[in-house]
This record gives structure tokens, sequence and C-alpha cells, in this order.
């Protein structure tokens, strides 16, 4: 792995566990000390992390963690309903026993309550078990296009907020998963993400709202796209 390579794993690690806050000030020199780096490396890093949405560089004010786009958030959670459900059910018909017991041991490493614990270890625990399922689907770029939503999902607005929670929603896609039926499995999943979802909104705009998946629902996302920027500017 590149030494580039090498500084976009942990930068993104660290913004996706809240290791960095959003909104902190990325300075190259900085992080050029911190990987043992030259300047290039940091600088490809930071804009391919741009690219991915994850950071920001602001004329004359450098680089900064980016915050949290509210309608981007929601785009996001649609895809990964439509797409994940459906690597699900495909998964379902494909895991192995060894695959099974694979997603239990995952699943008992797991903290029972909500306990603090390491940020980055639960958002990779959260992956593992998820990755496991998907990696199973028989469709690879699918998985790809999966893995790709995942980097955009601020994972940390609602991993360390949810630790109990998510813990038996996983419990509910594994039962489905052991007990062959797509889809139950497909349902506890889609049931799973709404409830992250939920949770990243409580987070961005204080309250709770309607699911964006209904598709009856419309929201005002401008609205509370205004509210998120004038809290974190405050």
């Amino acid at each position: 792995m590149s030494k580039r390579d090498l500084v976009v794993d942990a930068l993104r690690r660290d913004i996706l566990a809240g290791t960095l806050a959003r909104g902190a000030r990325l300075r190259q020199d900085e992080l050029a000390r911190r990987f043992g780096a030259s300047i290039t490396p940091v600088r490809e890093a930071l804009g391919l992390l741009e690219a991915e949405g994850l950071v920001v560089a602001e004329p004359h004010r450098g680089v900064r963690v980016a915050g949290v786009d509210l309608a981007q958030v929601t785009a996001t959670y649609v895809v990964r309903r439509l797409t994940e459900a459906y690597a699900v059910r495909r998964a379902t018909l494909r895991l192995s026993r060894r695959d099974l017991a694979r997603a239990r041991a995952l699943l008992d490493a797991e903290p029972t309550g909500d306990a603090g614990g390491d940020p980055a270890a639960a958002r990779d625990r959260n992956r593992d078990f998820h990755f496991l399922c998907y990696d199973r689907c028989g469709m690879p770029a699918l998985v790809d296009r999966i893995a790709a939503t995942w980097r955009a999902f601020p994972w940390d607005l609602t991993l360390h907020e949810r630790s109990a929670a998510s813990r038996a929603e996983h419990e509910a896609i594994l039962a489905a998963l052991e007990a062959g039926d797509p889809e139950a499995a497909a349902a506890a999943t889609e049931q799973h993400l709404r409830q992250g979802f939920a949770s990243v909104l409580v987070q961005l705009t204080g309250r709770p709202g309607p699911d964006p998946f209904d598709i009856d629902v419309d929201l005002d996302l401008d609205a509370d796209a205004e509210e998120v920027a004038v809290s974190r500017r405050g």
C-alpha cells in the first residue's frame, strides 16, 4: 500500500469513527509529520477524501473535515435500503455454515450494552458483520457500490449512540440468515437501516422525522440543512 493510501485509510477511519471532529482543521504539515510522509502524498490523500465528501478545501482557510449534508445523507440512505436489502436476499441462499459461524462470532464480539469502547473498532466490527453477508451475494460489482455508499455515510453520528439497539438488530438479521429466509433477512436489514438513519436525523436536526424511503414522504431538506448549518456555525 502506498503512503498516500495509508494516509487516506487512517484519516477516513478517524473521521468516520468520530476521532476527528466534523469541522476540524487538517494541516498538511502536521499530517506529514504524523505519517512520516512528504507533503505530496498527504495532499493527494486529502484530494481523494475531498472527492468522497469527507473533507472540504476552502480558499485561504485550508482543509477541514466536512460537515454533514442532510440531503446527501438522505439519498445515501435510500440507496442503501435498495441495494443492501437486495444483496441480503441473494446472500441468504449462498451463505455456508462456516459463513454463519463467522457471523455469529463477529456478533458475539459486539458489546452487549451501550458501553463506549473504541469507536473505530466498533465501526470495523459493524462493517465486517455486514460485508460478510454482502460479499456472498454473488455480484462483486454490487458489493463495490455498497462499499461506496458506506464511505459516504456519517457513521460517527450513529454507531456510538445505538450500540445496544444495533446489536439486537444484528441478531434479528442473523436469525433470518440462519433460518434461510431471504425475505425475513431483507426485512430485518431494512429495519436496521431505517433505525440507523432515524438516529442520524435526530443527531443532525434535534428531532425525529418521517422515513424518506416511504414514497409518499417529502422532507423539507433545505430548511433542515439550514438549521444544521446554523447549529454548527453556532
